[in-house]
């Protein structure tokens, strides 16, 4: 019985649960102290707490992608209902916007992220938006399930580290009493 990666989770180990502590530090006995297993076992914990902090950031951060890929997509929906020049709101700063016209276009420009912007035609923007808001909805979903699973990892970590703490103690406890 170990404690490494028997099983991934879209690259995220699989914490093996100790059943049987008694059992597995016999095995280890000649390699490892019990300090040094808990030592192991928490430097697994603080993988896993790394894992999941990164999984929130990102979760965060698509978060907040999302809402702009839905305004995008529906004002780039709304220009290739309506052919003809219309007026909007234009958000210029913070707390800032401006009345803007905007005449009839087949044409819009998009940004890309790291200072890109392109071109494309309203129908090729409506599908790429369309194509990117899929994606992250489906990267949403997939980090919650992600974030599920390492919590639940750690939760055998911590469990695991506290069994075998007690174990220990009880091997301590019952070695000072023969004294």
């Amino acid at each position: 019985m170990t404690t490494t990666a028997v099983k991934e989770h879209r690259g995220i180990p699989k914490a093996i649960f100790l059943e049987d502590v008694d059992g597995y530090m016999k095995e280890k006995a000649t390699e490892k102290t019990a300090t040094d297993v808990l030592q192991n076992f928490d430097e697994q914990l603080h993988k896993y707490k790394y894992m999941e902090l990164n999984l929130m950031q990102r979760k965060k951060r698509l978060r907040g992608q999302i809402p702009d890929i839905e305004k995008t997509l529906e004002i780039v929906e709304h220009m290739l209902k309506k052919k003809q020049e219309f007026n909007t709101h234009f958000l210029l700063s913070d707390q800032v916007h401006t009345v803007a016209r905007v005449p009839p276009t087949d044409k819009v420009f998009l940004w890309l992220g790291a200072n890109t912007m392109l071109e494309y035609s309203i129908e090729e923007a409506v599908t790429l938006l369309s194509k990117n808001l899929s994606t992250a909805v489906v990267n949403a979903g997939q980090l919650d399930d992600d974030l599920e699973y390492l919590s639940n990892q750690i939760t055998t970590m911590e469990v695991n580290m506290a069994r075998v703490y007690n174990w220990d103690f009880k091997r301590r406890k019952a070695a000072a009493e023969k004294k």
